[in-house]
């Protein structure tokens, strides 16, 4: 594998959104950075960041995972300088790797984010779907009595992941009972996205990831399943995956509604990175709904960004490792899994990312695959 730099360690950084992850979290992203580390011929350092900062802070051969987006401050305690040293994402600001950026700030809203440029939502706005951000109680319900008058709304909690922390609702009561269950606290500090609602709602996946000087895209889908508590959650993806940038991936001459995702997320992508020029990620995976509004009306759009280890990394690194042990192939579909209720519930060739009964989760099994 070409390299871009001499990687000798990998080592998984701790953030504080991290801090809450279940075991079948810890495990899973422990199993991605080994696979990781044997990809890049590498050492996995898996003790206590603490133990190893001064051994590991500055060094340009240790690749970094962090388990969320990182600040320029932190990257720059790390000695991160170039996207070859960290498998995610640096952000000027906290927030700008939050699903907050997506839309325009509601009003005149006191608590908006130093760092917080207005014409970001106006740039995107005909890239993702309506909607607003706000970040107090009063803004979220003036923001969303703005779009009920027109089409049902989500609720989306900024920090949530793998679908949870979300409401819909098609009235003013649906709207209070939702926001009864929202955290003030949290929407002043991180915020609330006030979207339109789609019915009949497929999710693409369209991203691009860079390791050891080699670079894949992908176009793919997300499957939704039910976890042991009975709500809704993220069952896993399917990636279909080609060498080189998105540029490449959108020269593939896609089916239409496709082809529009993928065109999205490249200038998602590119006005974010002029807007926040010091954002730095080599991962960046965009999720794209395509669906139907109450109103009857098609709709596709980014509904928000990636720059950190996700659900779909599993897929992505067994893509790599496919297309490295063959130089000629040009292409590979690779699949992910999470499958609650269920121990040992991976088939046979697949890698298991995690099987257990986690503490918090319950019984589950995590595993990825390659399809073709």
């Amino acid at each position: 594998m070409t390299r871009s730099h001499q990687t000798h360690f990998v080592k998984i950084h701790p953030t504080q959104s991290s801090a809450l992850n279940n075991e079948h979290d810890k495990a899973s992203r422990s199993e991605l950075a080994r696979r990781i580390a044997r990809l890049g011929e590498a050492k996995f350092v898996d003790h206590d960041i603490s133990i190893d900062q001064q051994l590991l802070g500055g060094q340009p051969d240790t690749l970094f995972i962090p388990t969320g987006t990182i600040d320029l401050s932190t990257a720059r305690k790390l000695g991160i300088q170039t996207e070859s040293q960290i498998y995610g994402g640096v952000v000027p600001f906290p927030f700008v790797g939050s699903k907050i950026i997506t839309h325009s700030a509601f009003g005149d809203d006191p608590p908006i984010p130093a760092g917080w440029h207005h014409e970001l939502g106006l740039a995107l706005a005909p890239h993702v779907l309506s909607g607003w951000s706000a970040f107090t109680l009063d803004a979220v319900r003036a923001a969303a009595l703005d779009m009920l008058g027109r089409t049902a709304i989500r609720l989306k909690e900024v920090e949530a992941t793998a679908g949870l922390g979300q409401f819909v609702a098609t009235s003013v009561k649906e709207l209070d009972e939702a926001m009864a269950q929202l955290d003030e606290p949290a929407i002043s500090k991180h915020g609330v996205v006030i979207e339109e609602n789609l019915d009949d709602v497929v999710t693409y996946s369209v991203g691009t990831t860079r390791l050891f000087g080699e670079a894949i895209s992908y176009w793919g889908t997300q499957r939704l399943t039910t976890n042991n508590s009975g709500a809704t959650v993220y069952g896993g993806s399917t990636l279909h995956v080609v060498r080189g940038s998105l540029e490449r991936l959108a020269s593939l001459g896609l089916a239409d509604e496709l082809q529009q995702g993928i065109d999205k997320a490249i200038a998602y992508d590119a006005i974010v990175s002029r807007i926040y020029p010091d954002l730095l990620a080599s991962r960046r995976n965009y999720d794209v709904a395509a669906g139907v509004t109450s109103y009857g009306e098609c709709r596709i759009g980014v509904l928000e960004q990636s720059w950190r280890a996700g659900g779909a990394s599993g897929a992505e690194i067994a893509a790599f490792e496919a297309l490295a042990r063959d130089p000629g192939r040009s292409a590979v579909t690779c699949m992910s899994m999470e499958i609650y209720g269920e121990v040992d519930a991976a088939p046979n060739g697949s890698i298991i990312y995690y099987s257990g009964v986690d503490p918090v989760a319950g019984p589950m099994t995590k595993y990825v695959m390659e399809l073709e």
